[in-house]
This record gives C-alpha cells, sequence and structure tokens, in this order.
C-alpha cells in the first residue's frame, strides 16, 4: 500500500516550534510533501528565522513524526529559506489560535 499524504500531514500537524502554540503546518512552514514510489518522503520546509533555537530540533521532531506513518519507509527533510518565511504563510486556523486578526 502506497505511503497516505493524509496520514503524513497528521503526522506534521503533531510537530510544534517549542516556542509558539501553533503547530508547523498552521503557521505555514511546510513548503512541500513528496512521496515517492519507494515510499520515501521527501519534505521541503523551512524556519521562522534562521537563527531559530530549534534549527535542528524541529526537523528532527519531523523526520521522527512522519517517521510513524506505517507505510514510510523513509524521511527527508530539506530545510530552506528561499522564498523566506513570514506571518502572511500562517493558515486562518493558526491566526485564531494565535489570536491575530484574519
Amino acid at each position: 500500500m502506497p505511503v497516505n499524504r493524509e496520514r503524513v500531514m497528521e503526522a506534521l500537524g503533531r510537530c510544534y516550534d517549542p516556542e509558539i502554540p501553533v503547530n508547523i503546518v498552521e503557521l505555514g512552514l511546510i513548503y512541500d510533501v513528496d512521496l515517492h514510489s519507494d515510499d520515501t518522503v521527501h519534505i521541503k520546509m523551512t524556519l521562522t528565522s534562521q537563527g531559530c533555537p530549534s534549527a535542528a530540533a524541529i526537523p528532527e521532531q519531523v523526520k521522527e513524526q512522519v517517521g510513524t506513518v506505517a507505510e514510510v519507509r523513509g524521511v527527508n527533510v530539506e530545510v530552506v529559506w528561499d522564498p523566506p518565511w513570514d506571518p502572511s504563510r500562517i493558515t486562518s486556523e493558526g491566526r485564531q489560535k494565535l489570536g491575530i486578526e484574519i
């Protein structure tokens, strides 16, 4: 059975920046999720800033959480800085949780 995108996204929704009470999907840090035929997953993501104190921990958390999805045989996490993250990437759900005007 091929990797299920919905389950990968659910796993990503369990990943948090420890300083922000919104998951990384709602925060807009996930740029791309590519499911490969060999059941590996390539995730392109960013962080809120290059100086993020959790720069090593968050991608590792992503790798661990996505790795728990039954069909996944490997996870590659690529942190990119282009395009740079900005608050406009936060989803409406994330904005509500953070108390930001929509």
